[in-house]
């Protein structure tokens, strides 16, 4: 059989097709691996050594299902899930939507503070005066810059944490320690549990399907099947390196020496690079978590905050609000709450956001295999059983582990 050639120009606009669609499944994909995961999969590594490498590489499979629905209503509806929930299925229910999800990403601020918070422990900042100012450069991000603007930045700061971790793992070096670990104790599924918490957060769900479409209209794209073919792409590429960077971190801090029983705590976490750091290792180790619990929380503030003014149909003008009611949560949490707690909040919390997915998980696939609003693109066959099984999979795992 006979392939068509590509020419050089049609491969050179292959080539600038994908850079000028590229950043909105990357960026959520990024964002996924953040300060909360960082810690989740630190903690993983110090207690299990290589042992929860099996589960990671084995979620590559349903992340990457749950976020190409996700990313596929964005192109077809050219809207932001809370919009297509208030038009098709009454405003009542979307704004029955918009609650739970405004308090579950409250909760993300909240893990996101703590992560921050532990890396600025680290550099020994007290968070009495860290916590504040995070808190309102925050606030500045979100509210001043645009979305475009702010992507650009992110993504190269995404590039960077990914150079960063391999670095590590490079110069520290491959043990020999078994990546398969199975053992029915409660702190082995409990990080069962929390690995599975830090895989697909609800705010990555909106984020993915608003941030996609305000990308198709900002380079005018109209072809659905070009951009559907580019979006499944990207998914998949982040959903690889994401939780191959897991998998990375997992190794980095495997043989930190801690009790069988407890988890180890931020000073321990942070001589992870001290073969190469020496006494700078905490330093490196905090603005770590600092950058990449930053890069998460802007990418949360945008796509909570589209989520709920979409679902409440008050305009994304009014988005700004929403950062500060959600916000002011984590601000109060993460100074009230006592530094040697930090670590073992972040991993709770880890654990809580797999009951929170459950609604938003549920809805993207009734919206997803609706043919009134998808049109040709809706779930069905092979891919809608693959999105369920994917679904139930991820939630049934992590409340099994919990029992």
């Amino acid at each position: 059989m006979w392939r068509k050639r590509i020419t050089p120009n049609e491969k050179e606009t292959k080539i600038r097709n994908f850079i000028r669609l590229f950043g909105p499944a990357w960026l959520v994909m990024m964002a996924d691996m953040d300060a909360s995961s960082t810690i989740g999969a630190a903690e993983t590594g110090a207690v299990f050594k290589y042992g929860f490498i099996w589960l990671l590489l084995l979620l590559i499979i349903p992340l990457y299902i749950v976020q190409e629905v996700s990313g596929r209503i964005g192109v077809v509806t050219r809207k932001g899930l809370g919009e297509v929930i208030r038009e098709n299925y009454s405003k009542p229910i979307a704004a029955l939507m918009a609650i739970p999800m405004a308090l579950t990403d409250a909760v993300t601020y909240v893990i996101e503070y703590l992560g921050i918070g532990v890396g600025l422990e680290l550099l020994g900042i007290p968070l009495i005066v860290s916590i504040p100012l995070v808190f309102l450069f925050h606030i500045f991000i979100v509210t001043k810059r645009k979305y475009s603007q702010a992507e650009k930045a992110l993504i190269a700061i995404s590039f960077a944490l990914i150079l960063g971790f391999a670095t590590t793992l490079f110069l520290r070096g491959i043990k020999p320690y078994s990546p398969v670990y199975i053992e029915p104790t409660p702190l082995f599924f409990f990080l069962v549990a929390a690995n599975i918490g830090a895989v697909v957060m609800p705010f990555m769900l909106f984020f993915q399907a608003s941030a996609t479409a305000i990308k198709m209209d900002e380079v005018g794209c109209n072809d659905i099947k070009r951009a559907i073919s580019h979006m499944r792409k990207e998914t998949l590429l982040g959903a690889i390196i994401t939780e191959v960077l897991m998998v990375i971190v997992e190794m980095t801090f495997a043989g930190i020496s801690v009790d069988d029983s407890t988890f180890a705590n931020a000073s321990q976490l942070a001589t992870v690079l001290e073969p190469v750091a020496g006494k700078f290792s905490p330093i490196f180790f905090g603005i770590g978590l600092i950058s990449s619990g930053f890069l998460a929380l802007v990418v949360i503030s945008l796509g909570s905050a589209w989520g709920v003014v979409e679902a409440l149909g008050i305009g994304k003008r009014n988005a700004w609000k929403i950062y500060i009611i959600e916000s002011i949560p984590a601000l109060i949490v993460t100074l009230i709450l006592p530094s040697s707690l930090l670590i073992n909040f972040v991993l709770y919390l880890l654990v809580f956001f797999v009951y929170s997915l459950i609604g938003p998980i549920i809805i993207l696939g009734i919206i997803a295999r609706n043919k009134k609003i998808m049109g040709e693109y809706y779930s069905h066959g092979l891919r809608e059983i693959a999105y369920w099984a994917s679904a139930v999979l991820l939630i049934a795992m992590a409340i099994i582990a919990t029992f």
